[in-house]
């Protein structure tokens, strides 16, 4: 080793070192290697994201919604409210850096008297959130290939995939979604090199995107007058709550910003680097989705006829009137594609996580099995595999209809939403403690602001994206993510009943600061940990 390399070598020891301690300190082991520097941490952010492929995959909401401002403003005024979670969520990570995420920090922010059911609720939310937001990732990609597919024709109108039947659409999915879990379960030690090249794959596509569309506009451009304020509700519902129907495009590529807590266990000063992380990347999402969104809102063909595409899905059709081309909408597209793949790898990834942290506290039915982690792959692969089957269980929903994306998407924001605002909802009613105002990101008064914003917030989502699309309802424009949330409430509600009452302890005991907890609950706790061990 040189010296020049050996200070870096020697302060990332101490790092890891003095990381580990805290997560012993909170009643943890550390198991897992931790590989990720500050910007890798960043670029995980921005890969769970991946906005420019997040909102290119749901552009039928805002257009049906209110048109071309539905999209810029929606985009503006979701990203602002993000941004609040965001800081929110940060306050509360810089002081509980787990794997648990916002499921632990409910517990140990939470009085006595509820702390159990507070943070089984929020975490039986969190890792459902986690879970239906991955396959919204890997279905949405299957979509978009397939419309992707179709700027080549087989006869004129008729796209190549027309004709594609159910089943094969399915087996795509089953494609991605095995590719989108091989690659961590045996590249892990690869993932942030993966993460930091998609990086720049992605600016490389948008500038792509952007300059094309801009300079060749086949069918020309429309003024900044209509690209920034035509408002023309297509949904049939009046037009305030269009405009908020609309919203789940932006919601949808946002919604992940709080999964990387998951990977707190993977990181080297995780109290520093995942809030700021967190907090940056929000900032920095906004401006790229800006970069895309606005240049396609200029070269708009017609919307009632995006509107109404068979596929739902109108980014591919937008990029061949601009181009007038099938082959450079189809390398224009490309870069999407690959995006949505790499996107669906971080989510696994992160998902993998905290359902392995989740079980690891015996929260999941058969925890035993999901809480062990993988030595020779240094990953908790049997939480991935957990992840992987419920995915494609709820996958086959698309055989009853092809409204299935809808139900991913609209229920993944939904409770990932919920679990935000929970941790969130629970410091602001306790007059945040002194702990999360002595924290690494304290934000003083601005935090509270913060908060309230992000618990309105999950009040306005948590219904809205329940509701149907268009106000004529049919079985295939029906949104099932009700029925899903339903599905996912009903099973952690029995489960709670009937083992999780008598025998769920919560996270450690010992990761609880003595002033928030009696001794007599303390032996309590403790003993239904010693049971479920």
């Amino acid at each position: 080793m040189s010296p020049s390399t050996m200070p870096d070598a020697l302060e990332s020891r101490i790092d890891k070192s003095s990381a580990d301690r805290n997560l012993e300190n909170l009643g943890y082991s550390p198991e897992l290697s931790r590989n990720r520097s500050t910007w890798q941490v960043v670029f995980m952010c921005f890969i769970l994201s991946s906005v420019p492929y997040g909102l290119s995959t749901t552009w039928s909401y805002p257009l049906a919604g209110g048109g071309p401002a539905n999209v810029i403003w929606g985009w503006v005024a979701v990203s602002l409210i993000i941004l609040c979670v965001a800081a929110s969520l940060a306050e509360i990570t810089s002081v509980y850096p787990t794997a648990g995420g916002v499921y632990f920090q409910t517990f140990v922010l939470s009085p006595v008297w509820c702390r159990r059911v507070a943070s089984w609720i929020c975490g039986w939310a969190y890792v459902a959130g986690n879970i239906t937001i991955t396959l919204a990732v890997n279905f949405g990609t299957t979509l978009f290939l397939v419309a992707s597919l179709n700027v080549f024709e087989s006869a004129p109108g008729v796209g190549i995939t027309d004709n594609m039947q159910t089943y094969q659409v399915f087996l795509i999915f089953l494609a991605i979604t095995f590719l989108c879990h091989a690659i961590p379960a045996y590249g892990n030690k690869w993932l942030p090199l993966i993460e930091s090249c998609a990086i720049f794959w992605t600016m490389a596509g948008v500038l792509a995107i952007m300059i094309t569309i801009l300079v060749v506009a086949k069918e020309g451009r429309h003024n900044a007058e209509w690209a920034f304020s035509h408002f023309e509700p297509q949904a049939g519902w009046p037009a305030g709550w269009s405009f908020c129907i609309g919203l789940l495009q932006a919601a949808y590529a946002t919604s992940a910003t709080g999964m990387v807590i998951s990977m707190c266990e993977e990181v080297r000063e995780p109290a520093r680097q995942v809030p700021k992380a967190m907090v940056w990347t929000v900032v920095i999402n906004m401006f790229a989705g800006l970069c895309i969104l606005i240049p396609m809102v200029f070269v708009l063909p017609d919307v009632t006829m995006l509107v109404n595409l068979a596929s739902g899905q109108p980014v591919p059709t937008i990029l061949k009137t601009a181009t007038g081309s099938s082959v450079g909408a189809f390398l224009l597209l490309l870069p999407l594609i690959i995006l949505g793949l790499i996107c669906g790898i971080g989510c696994v990834t992160a998902t993998s996580r905290c359902t392995w942290a989740f079980a690891r506290d015996g929260a999941i039915p058969g925890s035993k099995w999901w809480k062990v982690v993988n030595e020779k792959l240094d990953i908790p692969l049997n939480a991935m595999m957990l992840g992987m089957v419920v995915e494609i269980c709820l996958g086959l929903i698309y055989f009853g209809s092809t409204a299935a994306f809808s139900a991913f998407s609209g229920v993944g924001v939904i409770f990932l939403t919920l679990s935000y605002a929970i941790p969130v909802a629970v410091s602001l009613i306790f007059r945040r403690r002194a702990d999360i105002k002595n924290g690494n990101f304290n934000l003083g008064y601005l935090g509270v602001f913060c908060n309230v914003v992000c618990i309105a917030w999950s009040l306005l989502a948590v219904p809205l994206f329940c509701m149907p699309t268009y106000s004529t309802v049919t079985l295939d424009t029906m949104n099932y993510a009700s029925v899903v949330f339903f599905g996912f409430v009903v099973i952690s509600t029995v489960w709670y009943w009937v083992w999780g009452y008598k025998n769920y302890a919560g996270p450690p005991v010992d990761g609880v600061e003595g002033d928030a907890e009696s001794e007599s609950e303390t032996a309590q706790s403790a003993q239904v940990q010693a049971k479920t061990k």
